[in-house]
Order: structure tokens, then sequence, then C-alpha cells
């Protein structure tokens, strides 16, 4: 496990930019596996960024996204669907052919799940993962208690959770209590595996995550085995890691 320690959210950005650029360069067909919340959003604005000055071709890239909120539309402004058209995909070359984000209005979730864990592999596999971390150290909307062996599935969300995305919503009653999620087991699956972690408030969950047992009660804690992982802090965030 490699730990970068940057100096503001602005580096850390441009440092997990830099990551994908080498490997869209390396390989334009890459399969990139991207995240929502607020820790990603600089990185894309980097690499919309680095797109519009003609240093990046997407067209030939293949997207998934880690999960969904089941029951929102795809054009709800708070839908992840959505999160990416507005950060990401609007503003670049992606071509919508290329783009999978798992369904949060479909009838038969374990059928879509199913699809979705298929789609990965028809593609080789996750070049390169892209995570947050939640303040319960959960990756995806993988919760404390998930099994280090899942799937792509529906989950029921943490009242933390909850709570800390009520923010985007207008009440706490708002927010989906459901979600699809890529499994820890599909995660970990990645070739390559990015967690960024921005701010004070994830520098205790982070140390932990990272230096303590792995365990099922602390899902980022999978990470620790994984053959090729990159951990970009922020100073705040890295506090305890250094």
């Amino acid at each position: 496990m490699k730990v970068c320690i940057e100096k503001n959210y602005n580096q850390l950005s441009k440092l997990a930019a830099d990551f994908i650029e080498d490997q869209v360069i390396k390989k334009s067909n890459s399969v990139l596996g991207l995240a929502t919340g607020s820790t990603p959003v600089g990185l894309y604005q980097e690499l919309v960024r680095r797109y519009q000055q003609k240093k990046l071709d997407f067209s030939q890239v293949v997207i998934f996204n880690l999960d969904e909120y089941i029951g929102l539309p795809a054009n709800h402004p708070q839908s992840y669907r959505y999160f990416m058209k507005q950060h990401l995909f609007s503003k670049t070359n992606f071509k919508s052919n290329n783009v999978f984000i798992p369904s949060g209005q479909i009838k038969n979730f374990s059928q879509h799940c199913r699809w979705y864990e298929d789609k990965i592999r028809s593609f080789g596999g996750i070049d390169i993962q892209i995570l947050g971390i939640g303040r319960n150290g959960h990756i995806g909307f993988n919760e404390p208690g998930s099994k280090f062996d899942s799937r792509t599935r529906v989950v029921s969300l943490d009242k933390t959770t909850i709570k800390d995305n009520s923010r985007f919503f207008d009440s706490f009653a708002a927010v989906p209590k459901r979600a699809i999620t890529m499994g820890l087991a599909t995660i970990f699956s990645a070739k390559n595996i990015i967690l960024l972690a921005s701010g004070e408030n994830k520098k205790e969950i982070l140390a932990k995550s990272l230096n303590g047992p792995a365990s099922e009660n602390l899902p980022a804690s999978i990470l620790q085995s994984h053959h090729s992982v990159t951990v970009i802090a922020d100073k705040e965030a890295g506090l305890l890691l250094v």
C-alpha cells in the first residue's frame, strides 16, 4: 500500500488525476470504476480541465460507477447518474454506451446485479477503482457488517450514512434508505485502487481502516490486503498516518 499525504485538497485532486491520466494514455480503452460524493469532485474537475486542454481523450474509456440510490429517477438532482453527468460526462467525450451505472429503478434487482457483475467481467475487470471513505468506514455503500465476499447487491443504508448525506437533500426523511452498490469483493477485484480522503473528520476512520485489524465491521479495512492500493489524503485527513 502506498500512502500519499498532500498539503491540500487541490493537490490531492491533481495527484489522483495524474494516476487516471497515466492509465488512459497507457491504455486508451481503460476501465475505470468511479465514485460519487464530495471528495472526488476535485478529481473530476481536474479531468475536465485536462480534457479541455486536449491532454486526454476519453472516447474509448469504459466507466462503471460504484453505486446508486434506490428509488431516485436518473434525472433527479441527487441521483448519482445525474451527479456524474453534471460533474464529468457532460463536459468530456465519454461515450454513453461506455458508461455503466447501477439502476435505482428496475423491477428485478437480483437480475440487474448479476448483469452488472457480468458486464464488468466482460470488459476484463476494472483497471483503476476510485473510492472515498465514509465516517463509519464504508466504501461504496458497503456499510459495517458487509461481507468481504459480497458482490453487487441491494443494501440498507446505515443511519450515519443517511445523516451525512442528508445535507444534499431537503431533509433527513428525504434521503433514500436503500441503495444498489458494488460489493466488497467486486471492489477488491479491481487491478488498482485509489482511496481518496479529505478533511479532519476522516482522520480517525482512515487510520483505523488502514492500520487497525481487518474486520467486516470496518469495510474499508479489506483494502489492507489488496496488492495495489494508493491512498491519497490531504494533510487533515492524514494527520494520524504520519
